[in-house]
């Protein structure tokens, strides 16, 4: 699979001056910058930003980054399935995940994170792959936005329909643990019918299911 990485850069007017939303960075490019200290859903700052610049580093990784000054304030990341998760099973080379997306408290509802989504699928960057997210209620920040587990949900669905991302069925017990998780995928255009058969036997191990 050709791993197509159209750098784009766009600005933006947030709430205190222009932010930058711009990507594929390269690794050497981001190393440069800081992460916002608020920037912490997953691991400390100093160690989400070192995670940030080796998926940068990987031949399929891709960071997508709203910048304020030198300060990474949002980002998404794309990369191929963890080796211990099932959607790594099919060792498919066009199954690609969105990882995650975050945006510091302060720079929210600003459209951040839809102009980041837009950026990293723009000139179909992402039209020969596979791209799929799992979306887990225990990573949402239900605490500072007030909203609700289902409320959250719809707000993450509205997200990446933005990208023509859509719900899909699995069996896989994670998301299946919680009825709001879920499994949200883009099959893109130029995807072979092989790869979007070989997806399925990866997302339903019980065959009888699809």
């Amino acid at each position: 699979m050709e791993h197509r990485k159209r750098y784009h850069r766009h600005v933006r007017q947030g709430r205190a001056g222009p932010i930058i939303i711009e990507g594929p960075i390269p690794p050497e490019q981001l190393r440069t910058y800081t992460l916002h200290r608020d920037l912490d859903a997953f691991r400390r700052p100093k160690e989400q930003h070192e995670a940030l610049v080796e998926i940068a580093e990987l031949p399929e990784g891709r960071i997508i980054a709203a910048v304020d000054g030198e300060t990474v304030v949002g980002y998404v990341t794309f990369h191929y399935p963890d080796e211990l998760e099932r959607w790594s099973e099919g060792g498919m080379d066009d199954l690609v995940e969105l990882g995650a997306i975050e945006v510091a408290d302060e720079y929210r509802a600003q459209g951040i994170s839809k102009a980041l989504l837009t950026t990293a699928f723009e000139e179909g960057q992402l039209d020969n792959a596979i791209v799929y997210t799992t979306e887990y209620y225990w990573h949402w920040d239900l605490e500072n936005s007030g909203l609700s587990v289902w409320q959250y949900r719809e707000v993450m669905e509205n997200l990446m329909k933005i990208v023509g991302m859509v719900w899909f069925a699995t069996d896989d017990p994670e998301i299946c643990a919680h009825p709001a998780n879920c499994l949200m995928v883009r099959i893109g255009p130029e995807v072979p019918l092989a790869s979007a058969e070989k997806f399925d036997k990866v997302r339903f191990r019980q065959r009888f299911m699809y």
